[in-house]
């Protein structure tokens, strides 16, 4: 919008498609350029620009799935400048600087990405990352801090900060205390009602972040990948934690708030995964009681060290074991749901669908539990944070009541 453009409605044919791929797994490069086909077939006569990892690590197959423009990863901050050296850039609008402020669009959105760091300096032998993202590097604490002052302006109650290695923010300014540093001053100076962190390696987790819970604005959600739980897994993988170490971090997330809660990414298949080492990292899981998994198979990746590891696992055993850590996960996520049942929690109210009786909202408490209630035909909640009673798990979320505005359905009996 800022360079002239205007962002296309549903079924309305565009003139200039940017899409950003990933290729953390084959299963993600292909649904890369899969999209990259659907845009060429949605759009015939639009100008396809594609970047992000994929574009990076795959550029000529990108190229061979229809796109007109590929911008690796190094280059996507300046994606404006390529494009207008393209002259794909008709408007006369000058685009403003990265991190000058939060889009106009975004006053009904309820939050925001924001991106403080990039690049990965750990050597996980499973993870392509390294490659396509280049070393660690953080945004300046300032660009953060305008953008979120923007955010606020416009409206918006939660920012997520993000980042492919977020928990070595600062580090490759010789700071080990960066993330820290930043989340006190954002709460400090910004006036953003909620605050999120996204995905820390655990090892990353400095103890003083744990004091900062103490502010209700910071929210008790952690998402702390474990990967396995099994040490001699772990080993292989080159993570640079055990059981133990990731069992100290997380009852210190823990003691930090009553309502924490912590998701992890489990992988399985992994080479050299025995059955027995399968069956160690089920219980660890089961015993630490995570409020959800991210579960994901073994994809083997080219220019990867575990792509040409020994014992590479089956493809049926990767599944099998997928399916028991899946179920595994769900039985996790609803005792940790249970606990709530009876709280009254604030809710940040995202969306609604409509039904026979009015509509019903979806949103998110704190500590990252779905939540849907229902609501009179003309109630509007979005970009809202309203208290609500939690019930019990439903579709669509926990099924929950907000005081004073229920629809016929949310009442008992």
């Amino acid at each position: 919008m800022r360079a002239g453009h205007r962002i296309a409605s549903p079924g309305e044919e565009a003139d200039l498609c940017i899409l950003n791929t990933c290729t953390v797994t084959a299963t993600a490069a292909g649904k890369s350029r899969h999209a990259i086909r659907q845009l060429r077939r949605a759009h015939p006569g639009a100008t396809i620009v594609v970047t992000g990892c994929d574009a990076e690590f795959e550029a000529d197959a990108v190229r061979a799935a229809g796109a007109d423009l590929v911008v690796g990863n190094m280059d996507k901050d300046r994606l404006l400048d390529i494009l207008g050296e393209h002259g794909l850039l008709s408007g006369s609008a000058q685009p403003q600087e990265h991190g000058s402020g939060a889009p106009l669009a975004g006053a009904r959105r309820t939050r925001a990405f924001v991106k403080v760091q990039d690049g990965c300096d750990n050597r996980c032998t499973f993870c392509i990352v390294t490659l396509v993202r280049g070393p660690g590097r953080s945004r300046p604490e300032d660009d953060v801090i305008r953008e979120i002052d923007g955010l606020a302006g416009a409206g918006l109650q939660e920012a997520v900060l993000s980042g492919v290695h977020l928990g070595s923010y600062g580090h490759d300014r010789g700071d080990r205390s960066g993330l820290v540093r930043l989340v006190r001053r954002i709460l400090r100076e910004t006036s953003l009602p909620r605050l999120r962190l996204s995905s820390l390696e655990p090892w990353d987790v400095e103890p003083e972040l744990f004091e900062i819970f103490a502010n209700p604005r910071l929210l008790p959600h952690l998402h702390l990948p474990l990967q396995s739980g099994c040490d001699a897994t772990l080993r292989r993988m080159a993570r640079h934690t055990t059981v133990a170490k990731y069992e100290k971090v997380l009852e210190a997330a823990r003691a930090a708030h009553p309502d924490m809660a912590v998701t992890t990414d489990v992988m399985v298949g992994f080479p050299g995964e025995t059955g027995d080492d399968f069956e160690t990292s089920l219980a660890a899981i089961e015993a630490m009681g995570f409020a959800r998994l991210h579960i994901f198979r073994f994809s083997r990746r080219p220019g990867t060290a575990a792509a040409t590891m020994p014992g590479q696992v089956p493809a049926a055993v990767a599944a099998e074991r997928s399916e028991r850590m899946h179920e595994l996960g769900a039985r996790l996520e609803a005792a940790f749901q249970r606990r709530f049942a009876g709280r009254t929690m604030d809710v940040l109210w995202e969306q609604a669908q409509r039904t026979p009786d009015g509509l019903r909202w979806s949103g998110l408490t704190g500590n990252f539990l779905r939540v849907s209630a229902g609501t009179p035909p003309g109630a509007d909640l979005a970009n809202r944070v309203t208290p609500a009673v939690l019930g019990a798990p439903g579709p669509g979320g926990i099924h929950a009541v907000i005081p004073g505005m229920a629809s016929r359905s949310s009442l008992p009996g």
